[in-house]
């Protein structure tokens, strides 16, 4: 159920109480752990014992619990507050336990009982309305009564990120051989067993579990690996008869799988589960609900039309911006001749550590529209927080009989933030092939387009923006501040994370020096013979000696003065003059006309890569695909 989705537990004593003293109450703890159950009896004493008791056919049976020390064990004084300690929880710890003075009395024990429900965490995969997308909820069979400080998610077993919200932050498609599991944060030993998604389509989706109790059958072991087939949608047909009423399970794809369980709900509370899609009930005002493997939900039917109470909701889970509005809308029924006296909202804050359902009020921000006329009645929340994430019930208040409970599951309501998380990290090297993502803690619709900041400007890119900026290969000119927001909420900018790119340096190896030498020695070797060539040849008339002197060439001016900022130096063109001037003389004299005599060399440069100033348009720049 989806209120379990966003449970939480810790390693010892976890207890979801629910009803009055002297009621039945309901305990949920997570398989492997420890569990401390006070004595419910409201003066127990030192004869005080701990039972089991069931139903056996129409009987209440009562047995003693034995105690072995290790496993089981409970201490009745008044100090230990007559505690019943069982440790590293199995399945089959999973029963109704009392503690009473008298074992001739099962009927009362039955009604003092704690019902103890064990569990294991599950990767449980939801269909979107977005045709091939599912999403991912980190889930428990049983209500856990503390919100976690973080969820854990892995990908390929590897640990992607931790985040306080039991919502993938991703939608997510088949893909084959990738995995994902789930785990709370400090407990990674008790981790969700993996799934991978094998075949999406619009009607129906594969999951492959690794183990796990989505793969008990009669034919199959828990610890084998099981494929499920999942419609995508569910609903319910009704076939009247005279008496009673047919309700068959309607499912968008055919399901032959024999570990297909149709788990029926009767006003809200759970009715029976059944491989076979159909159920009989004679005609009343209650009201029912389906499922498939308690993971695809119908919505709620009257048998005889819309004659009962019933509640259901338009969307039950809603991933929205901080600062953002959100409409939660609900439609209800109720029986023509009694009108509900009440219609009020109710909170379970995923922000508080124990779970405590609240009503919510009006407010500046919070308004109630009323629809009396198609019984709707809408929850609209503005300017939205992370403080109002958290499951949100509606509750009719009935004339006789008091509230009408809640759905098999409310409306999952998830407020995120934006933030930027760089991979592999964020001090990175040229070369490096770097992933953007504009991350959330849950995952907005598919369609959804975002704007990405380069300190403060506008990233210009050639193709609808996405979630994640790949920059392959990296280079110093995406250095900087980045920031990304979604376009339908362009003033709701994610904080500014920095990027660091390194240039590379490349050192040269003793192969390469030797190349530089040998090449000067060419150099030197050509200007020597060009020099004995000159001086061989008969003097002319307007000088009388020869000078060599290296000076920049017109069109190298501004080269032949610096080095490339690595140490290297830049050749330009070899002159020869025909006055015979000390080099360093000639720097100081007047510019006088000569004639000269220009011998064409290449220009040599050894110089590394060069890195240019960053430009006013930053390239290099490619969506995700």
């Amino acid at each position: 159920m989806i209120l379990a989705e966003a449970a939480y537990v810790f390693m010892s004593f976890i207890l979801y109480i629910s009803g009055a003293q002297g009621k039945q109450k309901s305990v949920c703890s997570l398989k492997g752990l420890s569990l401390d159950l006070p004595c419910s009896a409201e003066h127990p004493t030192s004869n005080f014992k701990w039972y089991t008791v069931q139903y056996s056919g129409s009987k209440v049976v009562q047995n003693e619990l034995s105690a072995d020390g290790s496993h089981v064990k409970y201490n009745i004084s008044e100090k230990s507050n007559f505690t019943l300690t069982i440790n590293d929880l199995r399945d089959n710890d999973t029963k109704y336990y009392c503690c009473s003075n008298n074992r001739d009395n099962p009927l009362k024990c039955w009604q003092h009982a704690t019902k103890l429900q064990v569990t294991d965490l599950q990767v449980k995969v939801i269909p979107t309305t977005e045709g091939h997308t599912l999403t991912l909820m980190c889930s428990t069979s049983c209500r856990l009564p503390e919100n976690p400080a973080a969820y854990t998610w892995y990908k390929n077993r590897r640990l992607i990120y931790s985040d306080w919200s039991p919502w993938y932050q991703e939608l997510v498609s088949s893909e084959e051989g990738t995995t994902y599991s789930c785990a709370i944060k400090g407990y990674k030993d008790l981790r969700a067993p993996e799934v991978s998604l094998d075949s999406v389509t619009p009607a129906c989706f594969s999951v492959t579990y690794a183990k796990g109790r989505m793969c008990s059958s009669k034919t199959k072991s828990e610890d084998e690996p099981c494929t499920i087939t999942y419609p995508r949608e569910v609903h319910i047909q009704r076939i009247p008869a005279a008496t009673y009423v047919t309700l068959k399970c309607i499912t968008s794809c055919p399901l032959t799988d024999p570990k297909i369980i149709y788990g029926w709900y009767l006003n809200r509370q759970f009715y029976r589960s059944k491989q076979q899609m159909t159920v009989s009930y004679s005609v009343s005002k209650d009201s029912f609900s389906c499922g498939v493997n308690d993971n695809v939900h119908s919505h709620e039917v009257c048998p005889e039309g819309l004659d009962c109470w019933s509640v259901n909701y338009v969307s039950r889970r809603i991933c929205a911006l901080e600062d953002s509005s959100v409409n939660i809308l609900s439609k209800y029924s109720h029986p023509y001749n009694e009108l509900p006296r009440s219609k009020i909202w109710y909170q379970i804050k995923l922000s508080d550590k124990v779970k405590t359902e609240e009503v919510v009020k009006k407010s500046v921000r919070v308004e109630y529209h009323v629809d009396n006329k198609h019984n709707k009645h809408n929850l609209r929340i503005n300017n939205l927080t992370k403080n109002d994430s958290g499951e949100y019930t509606f509750k009719l208040y009935k004339t006789v009989g008091g509230w009408k409970q809640p759905d098999v599951s409310g409306v999952i309501l998830i407020v995120t933030g934006l933030r930027v998380k760089i991979t592999p990290s964020a001090m990175v090297t040229e070369g490096q092939t770097v992933t953007l993502t504009c991350s959330t803690s849950c995952p907005l619709t598919d369609n959804t387009n975002y704007i990405w900041y380069l300190n403060r400007r506008p990233v210009t890119l050639p193709l609808s923006q996405n979630k994640h900026l790949v920059l392959d290969p990296v280079s110093s000119q995406h250095a900087g501040n980045y920031s990304c927001a979604v376009k339908t909420h362009q003033t709701l900018i994610s904080s500014e994370k920095t990027l660091t790119v390194q240039v590379q340096t490349r050192n040269r190896t003793p192969a390469a020096a030797a190349g530089v030498f040998a090449l000067l020695v060419v150099i030197i070797i050509c200007l020597w013979f060009r020099r004995k060539k000159d001086s061989s040849q008969p003097p002319r008339t307007d000088t009388s000696n020869i000078i060599e002197q290296l000076s920049p060439g017109p069109v190298n001016d501004d080269i032949s003065a610096q080095t490339t900022g690595q140490g290297e130096l830049l050749y330009s063109t070899v002159h020869f003059f025909k006055n015979h001037t000390h080099p360093l003389s000639s720097t100081i004299r007047p510019h006088q006309p000569r004639e000269v005599e220009q011998v064409e060399y290449a220009v040599v440069n050894f110089r590394h890569n060069m890195i240019p100033e960053r430009a006013p348009v930053v390239s290099g720049f490619r969506p995700h695909s």
